[in-house]
């Protein structure tokens, strides 16, 4: 068992430390510990930091990570906790994902401010998102609206929404069930129309590779079905050299020892997609992720990725 006080790293934000309130709980319950026996530890990153420009134009995903990771490896912090979406493919060496908190609902959550639903916005409206995959799902299904950059975190994005910046804008209803604003949905977005970020609602646990201590106490609070479907749609993003100037969508779904994969990939301006489907054996989640991205690479060709991949 872990001696001495256990510091989990993590972003600011109030999303974030919903998140880290909740590892904490979970951690607490398994293993009979009071609160103190735990230091939630903030960390600013340059993802939050930088406001002025798309993430895609800064750097990318690792902005959310970078700081957090090098206090996990400095030993500042014993485990970080990451919203899963927002983690590279490739992790720094002597790092590890250890575990995965079961998986919250997948789908992207609609809220509009002049109109309910998404198909319903007048023609020329505005909508605003940060995310490449939403914003080019969003000029999918409607060509006739302006999508515009949107940065901040959740509560400066309702702010603006409010304000009137814009007519409606996109987030996870995964977070906004963790910070009980599901009050303000206005439309759930199916996952046949609005495929899901990979990763997007499981958050994640990243350790020491070597630190047996942490990783046993972790170990206690993962779920493995939802390990399984991270395994499978984080090798199919990393056979795509997937980023945050790529819009990708995949989702895997485990039944027993079966799992069944669908993702998709889409130009920025919504006008081409190419979606491919995969099941096999769980025990294979990661071998059968890569090769849905391996396949759907070959059939998009490289002309797909050209200016933007």
């Amino acid at each position: 068992m872990q001696t001495g006080t256990v510091r989990i790293g993590t972003r600011g934000s109030a999303l974030a430390l919903a998140q880290a309130h909740e590892t904490r709980a979970r951690l607490m319950a398994a293993h009979g510990l009071p609160e103190d026996a735990f230091e939630i530890v903030v960390i600013s990153t340059s993802g939050d930091r930088i406001q002025d420009r798309p993430l895609s134009e800064a750097g990318g995903k690792g902005l959310f990570t970078k700081e957090i990771e090098e206090a996990l490896l400095g030993g500042r912090i014993d485990l970080a906790v990451h919203s899963s979406k927002d983690m590279p493919t490739a992790l720094p060496e002597g790092l590890e994902l250890s575990a995965f908190l079961e998986r919250e609902d997948v789908r992207d959550a609609f809220i509009g401010r002049v109109a309910a639903r998404l198909l319903d916005l007048p023609e020329r409206a505005v909508v605003g998102s940060s995310s490449l995959r939403r914003q080019a799902l969003i000029r999918r299904a409607r060509p006739d609206i302006d999508v515009v950059t949107f940065r901040g975190n959740v509560q400066t994005r309702l702010r603006k929404l409010e304000e009137g910046q814009v007519a409606g804008t996109l987030l996870a209803h995964a977070g906004l069930r963790r910070l009980g604003l599901t009050d303000i949905i206005t439309e759930l977005l199916p996952v046949e129309r609005f495929p899901p970020a990979p990763g997007q609602g499981a958050i994640c646990i990243e350790t020491r590779i070597g630190d047996t201590a942490t990783r046993k106490l972790v170990a206690a609070i993962g779920h493995a079905p939802t390990a399984a479907a991270l395994a499978c749609e984080r090798a199919f993003l990393a056979a795509l050299d997937g980023s945050c100037r790529t819009p990708i969508a995949g989702l895997a779904t485990i039944d027993g020892d079966r799992l069944s994969f669908s993702g998709t990939i889409i130009t920025p301006d919504g006008r081409e997609a190419h979606d491919i489907a995969a099941e096999g054996r769980t025990a294979d989640a990661a071998a059968l992720g890569g090769k849905a991205g391996a396949d759907i690479r070959a059939r998009a060709g490289t002309r797909f990725f050209d200016g933007w991949a």
